[in-house]
């Protein structure tokens, strides 16, 4: 069984926000994918970005940076 690490997630409001989240940090190398939302967390569009090696700090700063929307940062066991 794969050994579950700590691990940022961000949810979104829309599908929207969610892509243009993976077009800016494919086009800027920020680590990350979009998966479908884990049942511990919920969003309205059901994707969220899992986080490479970012902590929430990094990941909130850099979508700030980036003008990014979103709905909320997690911290979750995955």
């Amino acid at each position: 069984m794969k050994e579950k690490v700590l691990t940022t997630m961000v949810t979104f409001e829309t599908t929207t926000q969610a892509i243009a989240m993976e077009r800016e940090c494919k086009k800027n190398k920020f680590t990350g994918r979009l998966i479908p939302v884990p049942r511990e967390i919920s969003a309205s569009c059901g994707l969220a970005w899992k986080c490479g090696e970012q902590n929430e700090e990094e990941t909130a700063s850099y979508m700030k940076e980036q003008d990014l929307e979103y709905e909320k940062i997690y911290r979750i066991l995955a």
